[in-house]
């Protein structure tokens, strides 16, 4: 790089600098808000609709259409067992139903007849109820016929497996060419987008969180805060850490949340004071923490505190920093000024 080109650069990276030193800085003066006082524990995501669908009818496995992490549509055909059998005895069960049927009409003629000629007295009253009770046998017959049908064709239904609700595979327990006998699980999956989280409560807390039903759910990598649109407490406690079992609903369609996840569950159990600051007004460098703080001169300092837990886009100040002090909010600005201001001395 020659001189001439160094020499610019420096020139432009001080008008730069003198500008922003020339723009006014943005300061807040610190107070002290009332909030929440948590409580955290730790948190399990769930689904709220899981299911693990299972082989009603024993037989071979012809298909399985769908693999983990699958999305599939309601109603959409997830697993084939082999129907040959199912078809045939279908097929029988509608044939016995034909001739039970054309019995049935043979029988109510027969009844039919025999009970005109007892009107003319032409035959006996036995003959009569033979007539009359081969006509019940056959209606009998006709709807044990009629009954075997509908159970046919309920078993070849199930030689088939659709999905109850649109979600995603989480497990497949079989594959094609497997045997499987009734109650055997086929596939897991669960309803994309509708989760809950399950947490436990110390029964120390239990009482504030049934009295005051205040629940952030945090997630762990961003500290980002999720609402939650129901609270259940279960209405006993475990014998063996004496905590009650909490599930908090949360809003459908919350993205990068799944089941098996671990979250913070802060549960409101009164109010305190806190010293906030936006987030942004923070300069962090390895391990030290701290913000720029003006004078009345307007003479600025970086000080370190000891920040406390994020709520939102702001930070709590543990110390380093008292109410009614006030600090630059844009750090680069207030540097650029700090090193300005150190400069006149």
């Amino acid at each position: 790089m020659s001189c001439r080109l160094k020499f610019v650069l420096a020139i432009l990276g001080l008008l730069a600098a003198s500008r922003l030193a020339a723009a006014p800085l943005e300061t807040l003066v610190t107070e002290r808000v009332v909030q929440p006082l948590e409580y955290r524990v730790d948190g399990v995501v769930e689904a709220r609709r899981q299911a693990t669908l299972s082989a009603q009818v024993a037989g071979e496995v012809e298909a399985v259409y769908f693999d983990v992490d699958d999305f599939v549509e309601q109603g959409s055909l997830v697993m084939k067992i082999r129907d040959r059998d199912y078809r045939a005895r279908a097929e029988q069960a509608r044939a016995a139903r034909a001739e039970a049927e054309a019995a049935l009409r043979e029988a109510r003629l027969e009844f039919s007849r025999s009970e005109d000629l007892r009107k003319q007295k032409l035959i006996s009253q036995a003959q009569f109820d033979r007539a009359e009770a081969g006509l019940a046998a056959a209606v009998a017959r006709a709807a044990s016929a009629t009954a075997a049908v509908a159970g046919a064709e309920e078993l070849l239904g199930y030689t088939v497996l659709r999905a109850p609700y649109s979600g995603v595979v989480v497990e497949r327990h079989v594959e094609p060419g497997e045997s499987v006998q009734p109650g055997q699980p086929i596939i897991t999956g669960y309803a994309e987008g509708e989760l809950r989280v399950s947490a436990d409560v110390p029964q120390s807390q239990i009482d504030a969180l049934r009295r005051l039903r205040e629940v952030r759910v945090i997630r762990v990598e961003t500290g980002a805060s999720l609402a939650v649109d129901k609270i259940t407490i279960h209405p006993f406690a475990n014998p063996a850490n004496h905590s009650f079992r909490v599930r908090l609903d949360l809003p459908s369609q919350v993205p990068g949340l799944y089941p098996g996840m671990l979250v913070k569950v802060a549960l409101a159990v009164g109010q305190t004071e806190r010293l906030l600051l936006p987030s942004v007004a923070l300069v962090s460098r390895s391990e030290v923490n701290a913000v720029y703080v003006a004078d009345a001169e307007g003479r600025l300092s970086l000080r370190q505190v000891r920040p406390g837990n994020r709520y939102g886009e702001q930070i709590e100040i543990l110390a380093g920093l008292e109410a009614g002090e006030r600090v630059a909010l844009d750090p680069v600005k207030a540097g650029i000024e700090h090193k300005r201001q150190l400069a006149g001395e």
